[in-house]
C-alpha cells in the first residue's frame, strides 16, 4: 500500500522568550500526538530542540507544502509569519503571546482547542488585502515591497520635519509639513494608523487609509479611498529633510528629498485562519477592553420581549385548561 503524505504544519515562534519556547514545545507535543508533522525554521530549530521535526533552512520555501502556519507570539511575530506565507498562499493562525495581539486568533490558554481545530480542519480562512509599495527617485525604482498593515513615510531626523505633497490617483490633494504619513489597509487600521488618530475600519471593507502624523496644516484629516486608488507621497525636493519608509515595521529604505512613494492595492492577499465565530465588534471589545458590561441593548431587549411573549402564551394556555 502506498504511504500517504504526512500533514505538515509550520510552527513559528519568538525563541528569544522563554515563555514562547515553552508554549512551542507544548504545541509540538499536541500536534505530533495528533499525527501531524511539525516543520521549524532552521534559525529556530536549535533553540527549540524538538523531535521529531522537519527543518526548513530556506525561509522562502518554509511555507511550501504545509497546511498552515501557526505563529506563537505577538503581532510582530504574526507579520513575520505573513512574510513566509504570502508567496505560497498558506493560511496563518496566530496564538497571542504579546500584549494586544490584534492579528492573533487565540490566546495561549486556548492552545489545546486551537490544535483540535487544526487537526479537524474546522477553521475558516479570511483573505486580507495588502499594499504594494514602490519608491522612486526620479525615474528610478529604488525599492519595491508590500505591507499587510501599513506603509509609513517618516522623518529620519528628530529635529527636522518632512515637507510632503500628497496625491490621490495622480491628482494633488494637499501639501503638509509633518512628522510623516501612514498609508494603511483595514487590517492595519487597528495598528499604527489607529495610534495616529485614524479610523477603525472593519476588515470586510476594502479600502486604503491615509493618516498624517503631526501635520502642520488646517486640512490634515485622515482620509479613506477606494481600493482601486493609488496614493502618492512625494518628499518636496526643496526641503532638506530626509525620510525613511517602513512597511509593517519590518522592511525599510531611506529616501532623499524628491523621492516619490506610490502605494496601491497589492496583487496577493494574506490569508488568516480563523477558529472562532466572534464578530469583529466582539474582537474590538475584547482586545481594547471596551466598557460594555451592563449594557441593555437591542439583543437584550429582544430577548426580554420574546420571554414576555412566551409567558403570555403559557398563561393563556393555563387559563384555557
Amino acid at each position: 500500500m502506498e504511504e500517504r503524505e504526512p500533514r505538515r504544519v509550520l510552527l513559528v515562534t519568538h525563541t528569544g522568550r522563554d515563555h514562547a519556547v515553552e508554549v512551542a514545545r507544548e504545541a509540538h507535543r499536541l500536534l505530533t500526538a495528533a499525527g501531524l508533522l511539525v516543520r521549524l525554521l532552521g534559525e529556530e530549530a536549535d533553540a527549540l530542540a524538538l523531535d521529531p521535526v522537519e527543518i526548513a533552512n530556506d525561509p522562502e520555501k518554509a511555507a511550501l507544502d504545509v497546511e498552515l502556519i501557526i505563529v506563537l507570539g505577538g503581532d510582530g511575530s504574526i507579520l513575520r509569519g505573513a512574510e513566509l506565507a504570502r508567496p505560497h498562499g498558506t493560511p496563518v493562525l496566530g496564538v497571542n503571546l504579546g500584549h494586544v495581539g490584534f492579528l492573533a486568533e487565540a490566546e495561549v490558554d486556548d492552545l489545546e482547542r486551537i490544535v483540535d481545530v487544526v487537526v479537524a480542519r474546522t477553521f475558516t480562512v479570511e483573505e486580507r488585502m495588502t499594499l504594494a509599495v514602490d519608491v522612486f527617485v526620479g525615474d528610478d525604482l529604488i525599492f519595491d515591497t508590500w505591507a499587510l498593515n501599513e506603509a509609513s513615510v517618516e522623518k529620519a531626523a528628530r529635529e527636522r520635519m518632512l515637507e510632503v505633497m500628497v496625491e490621490v490617483d495622480g491628482r494633488p490633494l494637499s501639501r503638509w509639513g509633518c512628522d510623516g504619513v501612514v498609508v494603511a489597509t483595514p487590517t492595519g487600521s487597528t495598528a499604527y494608523a489607529f495610534s495616529a488618530g485614524g479610523p477603525i475600519v472593519w476588515p470586510e471593507v476594502e479600502a486604503i487609509l491615509m493618516v498624517p502624523l503631526s501635520a502642520h496644516a488646517l486640512f490634515s484629516r485622515p482620509i479613506v479611498v477606494a481600493p482601486s486608488s493609488q496614493l502618492s507621497v512625494e518628499l518636496v525636493a526643496a526641503w532638506h529633510g530626509r525620510g525613511v519608509v517602513w512597511c509593517d515595521g519590518r522592511r525599510m529604505v531611506e529616501v532623499p528629498p524628491g523621492a516619490r512613494i506610490q502605494v496601491r492595492r497589492g496583487k496577493h492577499p494574506v490569508r488568516l485562519a480563523r477558529a472562532h465565530e466572534a464578530s469583529f465588534t466582539d474582537r474590538l471589545v475584547a482586545k481594547f477592553d471596551l466598557p460594555v458590561l451592563g449594557w441593555r441593548g437591542t439583543a437584550a431587549a429582544r430577548n426580554e420581549r420574546n420571554a414576555a411573549a412566551r409567558r403570555q402564551r403559557d398563561e393563556g394556555s393555563q387559563e384555557e385548561t
